[in-house]
């Protein structure tokens, strides 16, 4: 009789324990924050090398654009592509990104006021835009104007031709505004004017004499890198 009592006395034991037990873990589980799902993405941290080799801070460079960084508002923002194309495009920021390849590139930029910085650029190619948009066989030139209005070109065969990336990161964080934020040009072997930011629209001309803002101001319009930018 007392083995039973003693048995029975165990379980009732052994049940309160487990209530207790869950009672103590559901009141932790209640002081934890709720899940929002996916996880939150946090600013990347700028990286000072790459591949051995040294990087410009991208806060280091001054702003040497013709109204100031623009900030753009990305709810309104839309990037054309527009002229001589068979159909025109219109995309917003994520629209870009994530529709499109993303590639990396370090490449330096030269100022024709005489500093130069080496940067990790990550960006789309520019010419997988043109190819949807699908090229007119008379388009020779493409356009690029800014959301302050600064405008430069190139040959469209530049363009086609070679790995031109828009960039949206530098160094490993988001393109910052007075870099340009959400696209940068970089438009490697041509000088810094060349390399326009806060693109707004890409067309396609067939007029390969246009000129931008500093090619009317007298900067040579090819603005190759290994020649003067005066004149030509």
């Amino acid at each position: 009789m007392m083995k039973k009592q003693a048995l029975v006395i165990f379980v009732a034991a052994a049940v309160l324990l487990g209530a207790f037990v869950v009672f103590v873990i559901q009141e932790q589980k209640s002081a934890l924050p709720p899940s929002t799902g996916s996880p939150t993405p946090l600013p990347g941290v700028e990286i000072a090398s790459y591949e051995g080799k040294d990087l410009t801070a991208a806060e280091s460079l001054p702003d040497n654009s013709i109204k100031g960084p623009q900030h753009i508002n990305m709810t309104d923002y839309r990037l054309n592509i527009t002229g001589l194309v068979n159909q025109s495009l219109s995309y917003t920021y994520n629209d870009v990104l994530g529709k499109y390849p993303h590639y990396t590139k370090l490449v330096t930029l030269h100022c024709v006021e005489g500093w130069d910085a080496t940067i990790l650029w990550e960006g789309v190619q520019v010419r997988d835009l043109v190819k949807d948009a699908g090229p007119d066989p008379r388009a020779n030139t493409i356009v690029f104007t800014a959301a302050d209005g600064y405008t430069t070109s190139f040959p469209l065969g530049y363009i086609m031709g070679r790995d031109i990336i828009m960039a949206y990161r530098v160094n490993n964080i988001t393109l910052p505004v007075d870099r340009g934020y959400p696209f940068q040009l970089v438009a490697e072997d041509k000088w810094g004017y060349k390399w326009i930011k806060w693109i707004e629209k890409i067309e396609l001309t067939d007029d390969p004499g246009y000129r931008g803002y500093w090619e009317e101001r007298g900067y040579s319009n090819s603005g190759d890198l290994n020649q003067s930018y005066v004149g030509a």
